[in-house]
């Protein structure tokens, strides 16, 4: 299983990005999806998760900036990012709690990390 993760780079405060993160591999089914961004300074912090059926829980820092939604046939999971701030530059990694066949718990898979820079 593999989480292959795309779209960070360099943006002003006040623009906009959008990542992206596609599981491949056998998987069987995916529970949640989600995004979390880590610092030098600071763990890995969430930023926004969604479920299989749609609802999405954000971190307040991010609340009515960024919207998180997914792609349950192409296993993919988008983080659009607006009214980016200098505070949001970090690395991002996409998780996915999935199940490969043969086995009953999900189990959580991270993706490469993405670095998003917003400068001021």
């Amino acid at each position: 299983v593999q989480l292959q993760a795309s779209g960070g780079g360099l943006m002003q405060a006040g623009g906009s990005l959008r990542l992206s993160c596609a599981a491949s591999g056998n998987i069987f089914s995916i529970d949640t999806m989600g995004w979390y961004r880590q610092t030098p300074e600071n763990q890995r912090d969430l930023v926004a998760t969604i479920r299989s059926g749609g609802s999405a829980n954000y971190a307040d820092s991010v609340k009515g900036r960024f919207t998180i939604s997914r792609e349950n046939a192409k296993n993919t999971v988008y983080l659009q990012m607006n009214s980016l701030k200098p505070e949001d530059t970090a690395v991002y990694y996409c998780n996915a709690n999935l199940r490969v066949p043969g086995t009953i718990p999900p189990r959580p898979y991270w993706g490469q990390g993405t670095l998003v820079t917003v400068s001021s």
